[in-house]
């Protein structure tokens, strides 16, 4: 990536005014994207047909009118979809040279078994070789995902260190990592939770070397503008909400009480989507969908 297209993509991430598509779907999740698009199991045979038609979903979705850099920051791919081709281009760069969207990659292979409260990511084998080819493809960033369940103060400091361990590398691959340290919205005691985790969040962003720069994606918390102090934190560059299961009605209706942060919503933006609509239908309710996000992103 030449330093120019580096320097308008941050600036585009720190500065934009939007969200962030979350379009990364992987094997365990994307029965169920498809589900909600209205294609169910008996319309594939084997998994590589499963991933044809959730990357057709996607193609729709990104080729879509309604999907534009005016009001969509970044997409996050899962590594299949950058792979793919989108009208003849590679996804990354169909996303950037024709959307102006920037580009995200999806690093993380699934969560461990529960233990300590929390769900750690598996073990990322060939992450350097996928960072290698993310940055040849001029992607951006990474995202990763683990999984808070309860209140273990010994569960969350593991999780999150283990989340800048493996940001550390990617930084020093040249991309920017997305950390989603998601607490799981049905956990007890919630407050309490994001408390440790604000807690560990800190201790790490301010260990971290001067000119690294981080992403967040955090559920939105149970009291408004909890975060804000992330939000200002000098090494990062955005902080982003996951709708973590609510409606797109209600994940707007939260994010708008947090200033500073945006979405990055999967479910909540593809939410009413089916394969059935036609294009006038489906462009009208992505459109919709976008702006209500869009709205709530910039309140």
């Amino acid at each position: 990536m030449s330093k120019q297209m580096r320097s308008e993509q941050m600036s585009r991430m720190r500065g934009g005014a939007g969200f962030i598509a979350a379009l990364d779907q992987s094997g365990g999740s994307t029965p169920r994207a498809l589900a909600g698009y209205g294609v169910g199991p008996d319309a594939w045979r084997t998994e590589e047909e499963m991933f044809d038609l959730v990357h057709g979903m996607r193609t729709r979705v990104m080729t879509s009118p309604a999907f534009d850099s005016r009001r969509i920051l970044a997409a996050i791919l899962f590594e299949r979809t950058l792979d793919s081709q989108v009208e003849g281009r590679s996804t990354a760069d169909y996303l950037w040279g024709v959307r102006g969207v920037v580009p995200i990659l999806k690093v993380d292979k699934g969560l461990e078994e529960e233990a300590d409260g929390v769900r750690l990511m598996k073990p990322i084998d060939g992450l350097d070789e996928l960072l290698a080819k993310a940055a040849e493809a001029q992607v951006f960033g990474t995202k990763m995902r683990s999984v808070i369940l309860r209140a273990d103060p010994k569960g969350i400091k593991a999780l999150v260190a283990q989340q800048f361990e493996v940001a550390n590398r990617i930084m020093e691959a040249g991309l920017v990592p997305i950390i989603e340290p998601e607490v799981s919205i049905n956990a007890p005691a919630r407050p309490g939770i994001e408390l440790l985790l604000l807690s560990a969040l800190t201790s790490q962003l301010d260990q971290l070397m001067i000119g690294r720069e981080v992403i967040l994606k955090l559920t939105l918390p149970s009291v408004a503008n909890f975060y804000s102090g992330l939000i200002r934190h000098p090494q990062v560059v955005r902080v982003a909400a996951l709708s973590g299961g609510y409606s797109r009605e209600e994940a707007n209706r939260r994010l708008t009480r947090n200033p500073g942060m945006i979405a990055s919503f999967s479910r909540a933006l593809l939410e009413g989507l089916r394969a059935e609509q036609t294009d006038e239908e489906f462009n009208a309710m992505l459109d919709g969908s976008i702006e209500s996000i869009y709205r709530a992103s910039v309140a």
